[in-house]
């Protein structure tokens, strides 16, 4: 797990190495215990290591063959590249070290870009031909691992989070307003390749982008789950779906414990963490650290569930670290938080995992993570009002369950010269359905959730705030040959039980039944959902500030009615809406925008 970055030219300029160098400081946090940096005419590749696997120096980066003349950089972990050594090796390849960054290597000198067809993993790489000039850039297949991008004429820039192109210059920095309107409608989810910056772009999930030394190229889509009833499972009865799930969820575990260092848990006391946890026990895996974070109770509302984690963990005496944080705490890491995002992200969660990897990363350098479970298996709650209907009748279902606002409620917050003329985040929506590829609604929104929205809500979130400690957290919900099985099971299998009662169902033979039969809970962060006190200062400090007032993003009466009653206007989800825009306009000063 680490940070990358780089340029390449295409007008005959050298690659601008103080650049790269500028990007490479601002991933340093995603990479503590090594950099490098290689320059070569027009091509300049920087990384920041965090050591996992082949600890030696051996396994360093930027990453050169030069009897193939390759040369790579990477981040993330290939949990099957023990089994794709062996593999090269026996066609021939030899191996001077021992990490799965040579494999990758290797590996596209014997099959091209379908190397990422081998590759089983979390993963962006980019690397460069000597011979032909070509730079390859290719990201895994639900998108775990971050790859930005920033083009001008005559050069390309790339790094493994948006504030690194910032540092390095020269960025149209101005508000893209179709990426703006999905930030207002879809609980800050901006979906690839826009950001909300017009001079950065992001590599969509599953796609490998092949560009020639003269600038030319073109990109495809590798791997995409198919949502529909397969003939190979016909004969499937409610158990063999269990059967073969927790099969698969077993390997997916497994697999993830590949690592050249101890592998702990974030254990938040649910279903998800806590079924990861009982199979690692399961199979054996001995000293396991767990890791529970808790808040200050406000408004009412609880801010932990570690009655539940503390269920698990003596249940398999684990090494259990309980974090519990005040509230002066919360207020100082908001700062962080914010920073440690490569976009704006609304999320209460967000400062809960921020917290969470600052500790956790004093004593371990890797996790693995439940997320995904409720994207993949119809854990929420507006999958269920779609049951029944078909993809195009679903749209509005899920927009009035999902969106935060409707096309009018965004003319509502916005200047009339940020607003888009249609609808483009309904437009986006419609459009996903109407995809071939899924049989009903649920199918076409569990299809929509896990393509986009996971991959720009919670798995960039966890991504940010873990890189920015120098922790790798690995997510084997989000395993593609999992995810492959899930889209194909009924989705009334999924639905059942209130959501994912296929994973409840298989959960009561692996785990204590009473962190499954309980109402679904959250990562809770009251502070965040009920402003007062100093988050809200901050917020109104943000949204009042000269910087605000120039941009001229919202409408002033709007902001002053929520700065009136910060905690009047909830979205369908029960987020703050005073939050949402004042973590925006917190973002874009912090990162100098």
């Amino acid at each position: 797990m680490c940070g990358l970055c780089g340029e390449v030219t295409f007008d005959g300029r050298p690659a601008d190495v103080s650049a790269v160098q500028r990007m490479s400081g601002q991933l340093a946090v995603r990479g503590p215990d090594g950099e490098g940096l290689w320059a070569q005419g027009r091509v300049a590749f920087g990384h920041r290591r965090l050591s996992v696997i082949d600890l030696s120096a051996c396994g360093a980066q930027p990453m050169l063959d030069p009897e193939l003349g390759l040369a790579a950089v990477f981040n993330g972990c290939i949990y099957n590249y023990r089994e794709l050594r062996e593999e090269l090796g026996a066609l021939g390849y030899r191996f001077t070290s021992t990490s799965d960054t040579e494999v990758i290597l290797k590996g596209y000198h014997r099959w091209g870009t379908n190397v990422v067809d081998h590759l089983v993993g979390m993963f962006a790489v980019v690397l460069h031909e000597r011979d032909s000039g070509r730079v390859v850039l290719a990201r895994d297949r639900l998108g775990v691992k971050p790859l930005y991008l920033a083009e001008t004429p005559g050069r390309l820039r790339f790094a493994s989070s948006l504030p690194a192109l910032v540092a390095a210059g020269d960025v149209d920095t101005t508000i893209d307003p179709v990426a703006l309107h999905h930030y207002l409608t879809w609980h800050a989810v901006v979906p690839a390749p826009l950001t909300v910056l017009r001079g950065v772009r992001k590599l969509p999930p599953a796609t490998v982008r092949v560009v020639e030394a003269d600038g030319t190229g073109h990109e495809h889509r590798y791997w995409a789950p198919d949502h529909t009833r397969r003939a190979e499972f016909a004969g499937y009865d409610e158990r063999d779906w269990e059967d073969a799930v927790l099969a698969s969820l077993r390997t997916a575990v497994r697999r993830r414990t590949v690592a050249d260092v101890p592998v702990g848990v974030l254990l938040s006391g649910g279903l998800d963490s806590s079924l990861i946890v009982g199979l690692l026990a399961e199979a054996g895996q001995p000293g396991l650290a767990t890791y529970s974070i808790g808040f200050e109770s406000v408004g009412g509302r609880e801010g932990d569930e570690f009655a539940y984690s503390d269920v698990i963990a003596e249940r398999y005496g684990t090494d259990h670290h309980r974090i519990r944080v005040t509230g002066d705490e919360l207020v100082g890491a908001l700062g962080h938080a914010v920073g440690a995002m490569s976009e704006p992200m609304v999320s209460h969660d967000v400062v809960a995992f921020d917290l969470l990897s600052q500790h956790v990363s004093q004593t371990t350098k890797v996790v693995q993570s439940g997320q995904g479970a409720d994207e993949v298996f119809a854990g929420y709650h507006w999958y269920p009002p779609l049951a029944g209907l078909d993809p195009a009748a679903g749209v509005d279902a899920y927009a009035a369950a999902f969106f935060d606002r409707d096309h009018a409620g965004t003319a509502r917050v916005l200047q009339p010269q940020w607003l888009t003329e249609e609808d483009v985040s309904r437009r986006f929506v419609e459009e996903h359905f109407a995809r071939p590829g899924a049989d009903t609604a649920v199918d076409a929104a569990l299809r929509l959730d896990t393509e986009v929205m996971l991959v720009d809500d919670p798995v960039k979130r966890v991504d940010n705030t873990t890189m920015a400690w120098g922790l790798e957290a690995r997510v084997p919900f989000l395993d593609h040959e999992l995810v492959e099985l899930a889209a194909c099971v009924p989705p009334g299998l999924k639905l059942a039980e209130g959501g994912k009662g296929i994973l409840k169902r298989l959960g009561r033979r692996v785990i204590p039944r009473e962190v499954i039969d309980r109402p679904k809970g959250y990562f809770p962060v009251p502070a965040i959902t009920h402003l007062e006190g100093k988050v809200l200062g901050l917020v109104r400090d943000a949204l009042s500030s000269d910087a605000a007032r120039a941009r001229g993003l919202f409408r002033p009466e709007y902001v002053a009615g929520l700065l009136d009653a910060p905690n009047a206007e909830l979205t369908p989800l029960r987020g703050n809406k005073l939050w949402q825009l004042g973590l925006l306009e917190l973002w874009l000063q912090q990162h100098g925008i």
